[in-house]
């Protein structure tokens, strides 16, 4: 099967790895090629904490991608989560050397590479720079500085911090699965790229992806992110919670909690019983529905009050920050029966499920439209800009080289334009070398 521009998104997480392949269509939409999915073995709380393990879900994860598709795969966009993510304000300014010139994208450039220079504590790296607004020459409030003249250009950051351990182990198990990391982002970042539409950041709200590790946040207000982070708790401390309350084994706790589990006690009647059958010739158990739902409802409580504090730390009930458009719920946690109305309850911000259909295209599979597979839409969509931006860069590059070749024919010329292209490579390139000469050093 020939297929132009493909892509690949790889969403390792704590109960499962998704490996999606899609391409772009004519209209812009995205058009998933193949999905492949594996239970993830080896990851706890977004952290990778056996490779060998990981290394094989990942495998198997591909492969089945590469069955339904019918393509190889070779470099992957791949999401970080984890509790050792955190993020942080930063401002920064760079003085031009001539005010006369326009701002450029190299300027803006330049001013981020600054950043990416900032020491961090023993043992972190920064991961993104996200720029929110600039100034130039002390005009506040400016979202797109590029062709404005001025000498000083200053920015306010959002820049978020992770563990380098943890990224190496997550490049690690991705080189040793037989894989080309092409990049890393942040996963509550891919799945708002997924979920959430253009007015929803401009209005502000709040994105809660549930996984089964970790529930990320990421905050847009006038279509910048805000704030983001990661807390370390997820679908999986719920079913921790069934088997524990109720003395069964973890798979069938997971039966119960998808299939009669509610985030809501007050909507089962007192005398709804499920039987679960005992191990071995034991007696069967039987549990009430009403306890059932009342042990999910005390750690979904829990939870979300988790991710109100950070809302509240944000500054969400300061009247210019509010969050207009609400919360929106995704990942696979935010299947449960009436999470959306307690959600509700608990923030009193208007709530919606967030699924990653609006930039698919209208004949995708059903099962990739939901909420489970918003990061890996999202690292997907990732995948296929950054290709769209380097293509650009080629192409320009490569009509630099035709100009300065038929300029003057000498070797001075072509080293100009390798000159050039190497000096459009952006930051994230650069780490992205750092860290794959890392890995092939550490053999």
């Amino acid at each position: 099967m020939e297929v132009g521009n493909y892509s690949v998104g790889l969403d390792i997480g704590t109960t499962k790895i998704v490996a999606i392949i899609g391409r772009e269509n004519e209209y812009g939409k995205i058009e998933v090629l193949g999905t492949g999915r594996s239970k993830s073995l080896g990851v706890h709380r977004g952290v990778v904490n056996n490779i060998t393990q990981t290394i094989s879900s990942i495998q198997q994860a591909v492969e089945q991608a590469e069955l339904n598709s019918g393509l190889k795969i070779g470099s992957v966009v791949v999401g970080i989560a984890g509790q050792h993510i955190r993020s942080l304000h930063h401002s920064d300014y760079i003085t031009r050397p001539n005010s006369e010139e326009v701002i450029d994208n190299e300027d803006l450039d330049k001013l981020c590479n600054q950043v990416y220079k900032l020491v961090m504590l023993p043992g972190e790296e920064i991961i993104h720079v996200l720029p929110q607004e600039y100034k130039v020459d002390g005009q506040s409030e400016i979202k797109e500085p590029v062709g404005m003249y001025g000498g000083r250009l200053e920015a306010n950051f959002h820049v978020v911090v992770g563990q380098v351990s943890s990224i190496k182990n997550i490049g690690r198990c991705i080189k040793s699965a037989g894989l080309d990391l092409g990049n890393i982002t942040l996963e509550p970042l891919a799945s708002a790229d997924a979920v959430l539409s253009q007015e929803e950041k401009e209005a502000g709200v709040a994105l809660i992806d549930i996984g089964g590790g970790t529930t990320d946040l990421a905050i847009f207000k006038d279509g910048i992110i805000r704030h983001t982070s990661v807390i370390p708790f997820g679908g999986n401390v719920i079913t921790e919670d069934i088997k524990e309350g109720c003395s069964i084994i973890e798979k069938q706790a997971e039966l119960l909690k998808i299939k009669f589990g509610s985030a809501w006690p007050g909507e089962n009647k007192d005398n709804e019983i499920v039987s679960i059958p005992g191990l071995r010739g034991r007696e069967p158990k039987e549990i009430t529905l009403k306890n059932l739902s009342k042990i999910i409802h005390a750690r979904v409580v829990e939870i979300v009050e988790q991710v109100y504090v950070e809302i509240k730390n944000y500054g969400h009930e300061e009247q210019k920050k509010k969050l207009i458009a609400g919360i929106v719920l995704t990942g696979g946690g935010s299947q449960l029966k009436h999470l959306k109305q307690l959600v509700e309850y608990i923030t009193g911000m208007d709530t919606r499920i967030g699924y990653p259909n609006e930039h698919l295209a209208g004949d995708s599979d059903e099962e990739v439209a939901s909420p489970l597979y918003a990061t890996a839409v999202g690292l997907l969509m990732n995948s296929l800009e950054a290709k769209k931006k380097s293509q650009v860069v080629h192409q320009e590059d490569a009509h630099e080289e035709e100009v300065l070749v038929g300029q003057e024919n000498d070797m001075g010329a072509n080293a100009n334009a390798a000159a050039t292209h190497t000096e459009r490579k952006s930051i994230f390139d650069k780490w992205s070398e750092k860290l794959k000469d890392f890995l092939d050093n550490a053999e």
